[in-house]
């Protein structure tokens, strides 16, 4: 893989890119705004450590033509966008602070032409210094002000669409019973693991955390499924919670399971990913849609509903949207991976004539 950054931009078909190099941090700060056709490039910040700030580039690139995905498919009036902060090594402290609201200022320049969030290795707390400097920073309670933790809100969703994509691969069965592996126990995959607990499903864990992954385990008493059993694992869903890619051209002939549906972004390697899942009987739920529930909670937030027991209710339209586009995709014989293009398509069109 080609990671130059001019490489990278050149090919690139979203609107644009803005970059910066923070030099007391050492870090690189990108900010990928993909479309806008529905609205303002709307999506969250991601803190991680890459070989190369071109391997940060292109994530922050497919992440943000995630989103406008992700938005068109759930019909929010929102534009894709992502932002990565690649930093050379782990940051905290006065250290951190001072990249955020740094990073915060960048966004305030903008005018509202990017809108953020959490994402992997921002927490809420980091989202608060960012606004200090910045007022596009979704997720605050309509109410009271507090930052609101979009994880549960995500996982719920997950939930809701894994139960539709077993009702349909299953042929109506619940999830009582069902063996789910979860890949990835952080704050997304530790809810969901409640979630699934409660409607009865044997759950399975894997975490490179091994104390983390041993806790939570503990919690849902779960079977411990170590890091390199993943794949060859049998299990009715394999849910991927953690990084992309996991689905490729080496896992997919190892996978044990009839449906794969979780909360991680980017998990086919490459496009050919999903037809081999297809050529298998595995029913793969495209992941833009299963986890768009913290992104539809922040936007339900900003339009003045702050009943969380009521927000974690209306991700069960999740659920609705993997089920109609898995039985537009049996209809026609395609892979959900068509099908939910088709959906997003179509949004876009309709908002363009």
């Amino acid at each position: 893989m080609n990671y130059d950054l001019q490489a990278l931009m050149e090919r690139w078909d979203g609107l644009g890119v803005v970059h910066r190099y923070d030099q007391p941090t050492r870090t690189w700060v990108f900010i990928c705004m993909h479309d806008n056709t529905l609205g303002p490039c709307t999506g969250g910040t991601r803190m991680k450590v890459y070989s190369k700030p071109g391997e940060g580039l292109l994530d922050g690139m497919r992440l943000a033509e995630g989103m406008t995905n992700k938005w068109a498919a759930i019909d929010v009036a929102a534009g894709g966008g992502k932002a990565v902060l690649a930093v050379e090594r782990p940051l905290e402290g006065e250290g951190r602070r001072g990249l955020l609201l740094r990073y915060g200022r960048l966004i305030q320049s903008l005018g509202g032409g990017f809108h953020t969030g959490e994402d992997l290795g921002i927490s809420t707390e980091d989202m608060k210094v960012v606004a200090e400097e910045a007022d596009y920073v979704h997720g605050f309670h309509p109410e009271d002000g507090s930052k609101i933790d979009p994880s549960p809100f995500t996982a719920r969703a997950v939930f809701a669409g894994i139960r539709s994509a077993v009702a349909r691969a299953l042929e109506g069965e619940t999830l009582s019973g069902k063996k789910v592996l979860i890949q990835g126990v952080g704050s997304v995959g530790a809810n969901l693991g409640m979630f699934l607990k409660e409607a009865g499903a044997q759950l399975l864990v894997s975490d490179i955390d091994e104390v983390r992954c041993q806790r939570v385990a503990d919690q849902l008493e779960a079977t411990l499924v170590p890091e390199n059993e993943v794949y060859s694992t049998p299990c009715d869903v394999y849910a991927p919670c953690a990084v992309g890619a996991t689905l490729n051209p080496e896992t997919v002939p190892r996978l044990q399971c009839r449906i794969v549906a979780g909360s991680a972004n980017n998990q086919l390697a490459e496009p050919g990913d999903a037809a081999r899942l297809m050529e298998r009987g595995i029913l793969y739920v495209p992941d833009y849609i299963i986890n768009a529930g913290g992104a539809l909670a922040f936007s339900l937030l900003d339009q003045g509903i702050g009943d969380r027991e009521l927000l974690l209710e209306k991700m069960d339209a999740i659920g609705d949207s993997v089920t109609q586009i898995l039985q537009e995709a049996a209809s026609q014989g395609e892979s959900p991976v068509v099908a939910a293009q088709h959906r997003v398509d179509r949004a876009l069109a309709k908002s363009r004539d």
